[in-house]
């Protein structure tokens, strides 16, 4: 199971930490599900005396532990609107709102959340929950076990699971029974399958393929370039609207950019280079083409990786003998072999040998 921090590891490293064994699932003729998990009011539910010894499996010192449930418990609220504010209502659940402390606790107490069978993987981001699930066979025994379990968990720490909310996604591409799939519940009720998510700001679909979120950034960034051209119109310095594309385009158009580029299409690509064409237009100067934005953020991913001996993709990445090249990552189908990991390592072989490593 992986716990992605969000004050560590950038927040899309769980979409690629996914992406990876949904692709390598059904290159094997297996299919995957893909359970984006919703709950209610998360942050709202921590019980200190739950969190205590969590804290203390986790090796934190007595009196850190101490200090940090009394500064949960006996916390004294209340709402101010206008000149009105309510009457004080003394709480000893859940952390408070905007306490940069608050996400870590909850990250901490949520750390025991793992999957039981390795064909599994929980992703955590903050309090988004993803459950994947890898069936081989149409043996979807150990999934549904895993739901039940998560189920229990949320049961025993308080937490309480929105089913109208959660969704699942079926990754299939096998020609015979990608359709014949079971529901899945939760308690007593269904859990919707749809064909698309937002998971992270990114949008995952049933066939991997990254159209939709293309569609929907371009559409934003285009919305963006009217402000562009206002800053133009008042003769604003070039630097100011290099400054303002970047903060305010390019940052949309990149957003994820690991995850979904090396799988877009020419047309998406051609799509995503059309507005960073105008912009440059707009500014009066030539800015960096969107495929050349790729290697440069990819090996820098790399070798972030590389560095850390515990990132969930370590593994992926092994020198062979000669120490001068990593051993190729073998796709029998070409959704795979586009996907981040393998360009990746394409990538650092073609390097020269003092700036691969």
């Amino acid at each position: 199971t992986h716990q992605s921090c969000f004050s560590t590891i950038p927040g899309l490293a769980p979409v690629c930490i996914q992406g990876e064994p949904v692709n390598r699932g059904c290159d094997r003729n297996t299919y995957a599900r893909l359970l984006f998990v919703d709950y209610s009011s998360a942050f709202n539910t921590i019980r200190p005396y739950k969190l205590r010894p969590k804290l203390h499996q986790l090796g934190l010192n007595s009196s850190l532990c101490n200090w940090i449930v009394d500064f949960l418990t006996n916390r004294r609220q209340s709402v101010r609107v206008g000149k009105n504010t309510s009457s004080t209502l003394v709480v000893n659940t859940g952390a408070p709102q905007g306490c940069v402390l608050s996400p870590l606790l909850y990250t901490l107490f949520t750390h025991d959340c793992i999957s039981s069978c390795a064909s599994n993987l929980i992703v955590k981001f903050a309090d988004d929950t993803t459950v994947l699930g890898l069936i081989s066979n149409n043996d979807e025994t150990n999934y549904r076990t895993e739901v039940q379990q998560l189920e229990s968990w949320c049961h025993d720490n308080n937490l309480v699971l929105n089913t109208k909310k959660t969704k699942e996604i079926i990754v299939d591409f096998r020609k015979r029974g990608h359709n014949n799939h079971l529901p899945l519940f939760i308690g007593s009720e269904a859990v919707e399958r749809v064909s698309s998510f937002k998971f992270l700001g990114v949008t995952v679909t049933e066939d991997l393929s990254w159209g939709n979120h293309i569609t929907s950034v371009v559409r934003k960034a285009q919305q963006r370039l009217y402000y562009l051209r206002r800053l133009r119109s008042a003769h604003i310095p070039r630097s100011l609207m290099l400054n303002f594309y970047n903060c305010a385009i390019s940052s949309v158009l990149t957003y994820g950019f690991l995850v979904w580029f090396p799988s877009c299409t020419k047309a998406d690509q051609q799509a995503l280079q059309r507005v960073v064409k105008e912009a440059g237009r707009i500014i009066g100067t030539s800015l960096p083409e969107i495929s050349n934005i790729f290697p440069t953020r990819c090996l820098r991913r790399v070798h972030s990786i590389l560095r850390d001996q515990h990132h969930p993709a370590r593994h992926l990445f092994h020198l062979l003998p000669s120490g001068r090249r990593y051993r190729s990552i073998q796709a029998r189908t070409s959704r795979l072999a586009n996907s981040l990991y393998p360009q990746a390592v394409r990538l650092l072989n073609s390097l020269p040998p003092s700036h691969g490593q």
